[in-house]
């Protein structure tokens, strides 16, 4: 249901990200919108340009709130391990704090046009490369074996945080952190050096 007490814009926003992710970008017309907001068709042209615009305003908000949730670990002065465990709670916080708007992000990007296409891409590798310099310190610390391949490292963990927009529901048994640290056990399980290779 549409929150009211938002500014216009922001309505139009929620809705567009719940009908995006239910539905998917193509299959939600602008007059689905406007029927969900209770407006007439035309009179969503006084707030938007297009239906695209929203899209890339929605991709671009999730972009913008993974940046502030992971970027500011760069500067956290704690070992490899507990920085990774971090950054995949953190990632996983707001896919489940967004789950909406997570989705078309992660579902529904490949229907922008090719500039804002190549602006998710770009977006895309510099969240590939913070997770690549967070496997690559713990290599260097001696905490994560010296054998890992780190590329292929952080797809995985990429795979694992990024999905869970595909079968997370917010208020079930497991809470974000639940997630992160059980996915983290698991993976820092297989990543850490042996006892007796460490400094």
């Amino acid at each position: 249901m549409t929150d009211t007490a938002k500014p216009r814009r922001e309505q139009i926003l929620d809705s567009a990200s719940r009908l995006f992710s239910e539905r998917g970008y193509h299959a939600t017309s602008m007059r689905d919108l406007a029927g969900d907001l209770g407006m007439q068709g035309g009179s969503l042209y006084a707030h938007i340009s297009s239906k695209e615009e929203l899209l890339i305003e929605i991709v671009n908000q999730a972009s913008r709130q993974f940046d502030t949730a992971l970027f500011t670990l760069r500067g956290e002065a704690m070992p490899a391990d507990q920085k990774l465990r971090e950054a995949m709670y953190r990632h996983i916080r707001v896919v489940a704090d967004n789950m909406d708007s997570a989705t078309v992000f992660f579902h529904e990007w490949k229907h922008l046009s090719p500039e804002a296409y190549a602006r998710v891409t770009g977006w895309r590798d510099t969240i590939d490369a913070f997770y690549r310099e967070l496997i690559t310190q713990g290599v260097q610390e001696g905490t994560f074996r010296a054998d890992l391949d780190i590329k292929m490292t952080s797809y995985l963990v990429l795979s694992a945080v990024n999905w869970a927009y595909t079968w997370y529901r917010p208020g079930g048994n497991l809470g974000p952190r639940d997630v992160a640290e059980q996915f983290a056990d698991m993976l820092l399980g297989g990543l850490r050096a042996p006892t007796g290779e460490r400094p």
